[in-house]
């Protein structure tokens, strides 16, 4: 149970800090934040945990994350700025992967230790570098335009769990999808790649219940500083 009361302690305190980077910086803050959850995400990916009984990757609080902001960007400020996030995560996320594919090549000092480790984090095969960046701006853009049509058909304050979650939870349908089948379809037999899809979505839907309340925080907050 330990990593399961961690996970959740994780998921408030993670998204605790998306409400203070808010209140404090606006919608700025929530432009980095972007940017900064699609790093992080890309880091702890690479470790792999036990939760609920099940084999996972870290990374998908803070991916999660990634919808928050782009919901409350959606609620608050409108498609555009909204989409912009997308981009804006989309080119962090790109720019990351070109960088440290650079520094990989520098050869190492004699007395380096860190080059095994880089290589272990940033070292990705193509496949899932691919699948990691198409399925983000896909499915971040996807969340966008699902959370405005819900918008229209649920447009009342009381609604905005539905605005939320039903966008959230279609969007990473799709993310998942995607990545699962860019990056391990043919790699693995199908019964495997069934078990990765659906154990990575589970946590993923959990994640996405978990921020429900905190849209409804950010809603009422206004911010110290404004554009």
């Amino acid at each position: 149970m330990f990593n399961e009361i961690l996970g959740l302690f994780s998921a408030i305190v993670t998204f605790s800090l998306v409400l203070l980077i808010y209140r404090f910086f606006g919608r700025s803050g929530l432009f980095v934040w972007i940017g900064f959850s699609t790093v992080v995400a890309n880091l702890q990916v690479v470790k792999t945990v036990e939760l609920l009984s099940m084999t996972a990757t870290l990374g998908n609080v803070m991916y999660g994350t990634a919808f928050l902001v782009t919901d409350i960007l959606s609620e608050k400020y409108g498609k555009k700025e909204a989409q912009k996030a997308v981009w804006l995560g989309f080119f962090t996320l790109i720019s990351l992967t070109i960088v440290m594919q650079i520094a990989l090549l520098f050869k190492p000092h004699a007395s380096d230790f860190a080059q095994p480790a880089l290589e272990t984090i940033f070292g990705l095969l193509p496949r899932i570098a691919l699948g990691s960046l198409l399925a983000f701006v896909i499915s971040q853009s996807l969340d966008v335009h699902l959370f405005h049509w819900f918008k229209k058909k649920f447009p009342r304050d009381s609604q905005l769990w539905i605005r939320n979650n039903g966008s959230t939870m279609i969007s990473q349908l799709i993310d998942t999808l995607v990545f699962t089948s860019i990056a391990f379809l043919g790699v693995f037999p199908l019964h495997d790649w069934i078990q990765i899809f659906m154990t990575t979505y589970v946590l993923k839907w959990i994640v996405a219940m978990l921020d429900t309340p905190f849209v409804y925080f950010a809603k009422k907050i206004s911010p110290t500083y404004t554009e």
